[in-house]
């Protein structure tokens, strides 16, 4: 499935999909100088429902704002009304959505401050990223050659659009090796994250998961330790060593693409049962009946489009 729609917004004007287009000399093509976020909605019995619509509009200026963006023409609300409304005028039960702040400049230049700040936002429909049978089946993963960024190289809490240089060279280096997803490790040689989403080992009953520190803070991440906590399980922050990864009851990742898949399989070696484990299959099922609107007290992390 394509990436097409009616109308991409892009600055305050909702453009023709074939329309919205940007110059080839624009900084963000050359540096990756540009923010995003990767958001969905999905259809429940009220109409399309993005979720956590607020969370993701206040990152998306934070990402802006870290990465040295000033004087913004844009605020989270009028972020917030751009993506309801794209979402509206494609019509569509279902999609993801990407808003992007990419440097809009006519120049070759590492100034921030020599061009503006331009916003897009472009809608589509979209699968699960690592695959439909991957939510029942887990995938298979490795841990990459490539390190995580280090905190002070690379702004961890900010999604870069630069940044995801280093997650294409760790998952096209899996994918060559016959893997579906790379597991990444910190500069200390702890676990991060995976290329694109965060990760969770779980381990006598409990959920164990990196700290933020090197990490992207996710949205679908903190989700997970809501709904973790209130299944009954204890989620905890700490270092986790490579060798943990193998010898864990099951590892799962979560990410607004991803959802929550399992890795049933990491660096040649069988985690758990080899399958989707009890424990991500609860978080699983009440995380997509939480989108879906189907659970009453995660309704507020709904926004309706209608």
């Amino acid at each position: 499935m394509g990436i097409e729609s009616k109308f991409i917004w892009m600055d305050g004007e909702l453009v023709e999909y074939e329309k919205a287009n940007i110059h080839f000399l624009t900084g963000a093509l050359h540096y990756g100088a540009a923010v995003f976020e990767g958001i969905r909605a999905y259809k429940t019995d009220k109409g399309p429902a993005i979720f956590r619509l607020p969370e993701h509009a206040e990152r998306l200026i934070e990402s802006a704002e870290i990465f040295g963006f000033r004087d913004l023409p844009f605020t989270v609300e009028t972020v917030m009304g751009a993506i309801v409304e794209t979402v509206r005028v494609n019509g569509f039960a279902e999609c993801y959505i990407r808003p992007l702040i990419y440097f809009n400049t006519g120049t070759t230049t590492l100034n921030l401050d020599a061009g503006k700040a331009s916003l897009g936002i472009a809608v589509w429909e979209w699968k699960n990223y690592l695959g439909e049978e991957a939510l029942a089946n887990g995938v298979r993963a490795n841990v990459s050659s490539f390190t995580r960024h280090h905190p002070n190289v690379m702004m961890t809490k900010s999604k870069v659009s630069g940044n995801y240089v280093n997650s294409i060279l760790a998952k096209t280096e899996s994918i060559r090796l016959g893997f579906e997803e790379a597991i990444m490790l910190d500069p200390e040689g702890y676990v991060a994250e995976c290329t694109g989403e965060n990760l969770f080992l779980v381990r006598g009953g409990k959920i164990v998961t990196p700290s933020t520190a090197p990490i992207l803070e996710g949205i679908t991440r903190h989700s997970i330790f809501v709904i973790a906590n209130d299944l009954g399980y204890e989620v905890l922050e700490q270092p986790i060593s490579r060798d943990q990864l193998y010898i864990a009851d099951e590892v799962f990742v979560c990410g607004t693409a991803a959802e929550v898949v399992a890795l049933n399989e990491i660096d040649f070696r069988k985690i758990g049962g080899g399958g989707t484990g009890t424990v991500t299959k609860a978080v699983q099922r009440v995380y997509q009946d939480a989108v879906h609107g189907r659970i009453g007290k995660y309704e507020g992390w709904l926004t309706y489009v209608s």
